[in-house]
């Protein structure tokens, strides 16, 4: 009998399945650049959802402070890498009476770029769903946004609207002290977009992993997750975690400097090298599937049975096991032949846990 998969995965490819579709719309509608795929100079430089719902979706047309932003986002962004990129840009705030403020109390304001890009992904959220609903169906929908939404109700609020940017450890970073003067927002729990409601709920269960846990749930799940004990050639693990190969390299290096794995050349000689799991690797890849095991009974009697069953169920229906052959989300993942994904070789399964890095925000670290 096969074993089940843990409920952060499945949250997991649900919503990396939804940002994917997302990120391959929104390049498709709006022209971009990167290094490797062209496109037009004057074009912004191609970031994924993670930047809207951390950033641009804040700034109105009059600016707001770097740091109130980020009050009301309750989370980071890549400053500079917005900058840089073409969406926003800094100045001192007039009304600021101090000579020389600190750059928290500059204004963003978003170049007209950024405002166009802002307004394709606002547009986006609710349309991406609705291809979701008319995809598997109102009923296995509403019974999804059903059980995110009961079991958020239960949760801490103040959490951000998506995934983090990993930071060191590429563990997650927890929301940012909340604004006093901001409105409750419970009461609009119903509302929110299908992605926030999966990312918040996945949030506060990474959260909660990693009070307890050495490592990150991402380096877990991930990388851990897939080298096997006699040893596992580093160039495949990207593939096999379907993170990309520089959020790889970021968690080896990590793993190797904390004595949790050894990449060593093959003997004989042979293409790639190897990585190898220590003994505190093995206790680590180990422990991390008892943990989220441990973690969510502790939820179904702090949230309810029912209501976590309910989450379980609505997930299982459409992400099946994560993998081309076994996952309806694959149905929408066709990327378009000019898309960056269309020159890249598909993984083998979707991420086990989101992998938002400072690159642009992608779900797999690209």
């Amino acid at each position: 009998m096969a074993r089940r998969l843990p409920l952060s995965t499945l949250l997991s490819f649900a919503l990396v399945a939804f940002t994917i579709e997302f990120d391959n719309e929104a390049e498709h509608r709006q022209p971009h650049r990167t290094s490797d795929y062209g496109g037009p100079a004057s074009a912004p430089w191609l970031v994924s959802l993670a930047m809207y719902l951390n950033c641009l979706q804040f700034v109105p047309e009059q600016g707001i402070t770097m740091r109130a932003l980020e009050r009301q986002a309750r989370t980071v962004t890549n400053w500079d890498g917005m900058r840089r990129w073409g969406y926003v840009y800094f100045e001192p705030d007039p009304g600021d009476p101090r000579p020389k403020p600190p750059q928290s109390a500059w204004l963003v304001r978003a170049t007209v770029k950024g405002r166009t890009i802002e307004r394709l992904m606002r547009a986006l959220l609710p349309e991406i769903e609705q291809r979701w609903h008319e995809r598997f169906g109102a009923s296995a929908m509403g019974n999804l946004r059903r059980a995110l939404i009961a079991v958020l109700r239960t949760l801490p609020s103040g959490l951000p609207d998506c995934m983090p940017i990993l930071h060191y450890g590429l563990a997650c970073t927890g929301p940012k002290a909340k604004d006093p003067g901001d409105p409750p927002q419970e009461g609009a729990i119903a509302d929110l977009p299908l992605a926030v409601l999966l990312a918040r709920v996945l949030l506060a269960m990474a959260l909660e992993f990693e009070q307890e846990s050495p490592l990150a749930l991402a380096i877990c799940a991930d990388i851990l997750r897939v080298v096997d004990v006699e040893g596992t050639l580093v160039y495949k693990v990207p593939e096999r975690s379907g993170v990309s190969k520089e959020a790889v390299a970021m968690a080896m290096g990590f793993l190797q400097k904390r004595g949790y794995v050894q990449v060593v050349a093959q003997k004989p000689a042979r293409r790639g090298r190897i990585v190898l799991l220590t003994p505190s690797g093995i206790e680590a890849q180990n422990g991390y599937p008892q943990r989220l095991g441990i973690l969510e009974e502790r939820w179904k009697t702090r949230t309810g049975g029912e209501g976590m069953s309910a989450l379980r169920s609505a997930l299982e229906a459409l992400t099946g096991d994560g993998t081309p052959a076994g996952s309806p989300l694959y149905q929408g993942l066709t990327p378009y032949p000019e898309g960056w994904r269309a020159k890249v070789a598909l993984p083998e399964t979707l991420p086990h846990f989101p992998m938002v890095l400072h690159r642009g925000g992608f779900p797999d670290g690209s």
